[in-house]
């Protein structure tokens, strides 16, 4: 499925889900240096697109782009792999929580390094889905999915990119982006229909799994079986869970 489709598909929400979390954003930004152009490929609804520099926004799918808000960037319709833009234009490229849905890593690479210089990629590690409990408990049938079961890490990165370091990115316990472990220790969000429908993983299941999914870890809250478990995560401000914050470049 082409990205475009994806997204036309599984991000109807996304704006309502998805929101700038500031402490993932400072991280994002910082990576950026001293860049004064940025291309945001992948960009979405423009989720930590920096205000302070001048941003290009690349996203393929129309449903993506009628959720930007009104102060968003400038955005062009593009797929990663097909940047229709002026080699070397750009300071640094970005893109955030997308390398996972291009059909072709190593082209859309290839793309962010022939318009900028310095390379960055906020992205989850798919080695750490074993340590995620939301899907090793209870939606298993998620790591079968091509998103995931094809996701890169960092090696694949390292295959394409002169990477100069990748950085864990710690969740905060009120983490305000839906991203796909946003809610670690906030279990009872992951059966918000709203939330759901803002993760593609979520929104790429199958009606079945996602019905008995739900319905087991409704059950668990209600029996205080996920608090037995995993309750001691109510009580921590923040968890490594394998979202990492790559450089590459200059």
């Amino acid at each position: 499925m082409s990205q475009s489709r994806a997204y036309d598909r599984i991000g109807r929400t996304y704006s309502a889900a998805r929101r700038t979390d500031p402490r993932v954003a400072a991280r994002i930004h910082a990576a950026l240096g001293d860049a004064v152009t940025v291309c945001n490929v992948g960009a979405g609804a423009g989720s930590y697109e920096p205000p302070d520099r001048s941003v290009v926004a690349v996203e393929p799918s129309e449903v993506m782009v009628r959720q930007r808000g009104a102060d968003a960037a400038p955005v062009v319709r593009a797929v990663a792999e097909s940047l229709p833009l002026r080699t070397g234009a750009f300071d640094a490229a970005m893109a955030v929580l997308t390398a996972h849905h291009w059909r072709d890593l190593g082209a859309g690479l290839a793309e962010m390094r022939r318009v900028a210089a310095r390379q960055v990629i906020f992205y989850f590690e798919p080695t750490w889905s074993q340590y995620a409990w939301i899907i090793t408990d209870y939606f298993p049938q998620v790591v079968a999915l091509p998103t995931e079961r094809t996701a890169p890490g960092a090696d694949d990165f390292r295959a394409h990119l002169d990477v100069i370091a990748i950085d864990s990115v710690p969740v905060p316990a009120d983490c305000v982006d839906g991203f796909g472990a946003a809610y670690w220790n906030r279990p009872e969000a992951y059966l918000d229909p709203v939330v759901q429908q803002g993760m593609s993983f979520f929104a790429q299941l199958a009606d079945d799994a996602l019905a008995e999914g739900s319905a087991r870890l409704a059950a668990d809250l209600e029996s205080g079986a996920w608090d037995r478990r995993h309750g001691h995560l109510r009580l921590l401000d923040e968890c490594d869970l394998g979202y990492r914050l790559l450089v590459a470049g200059r």
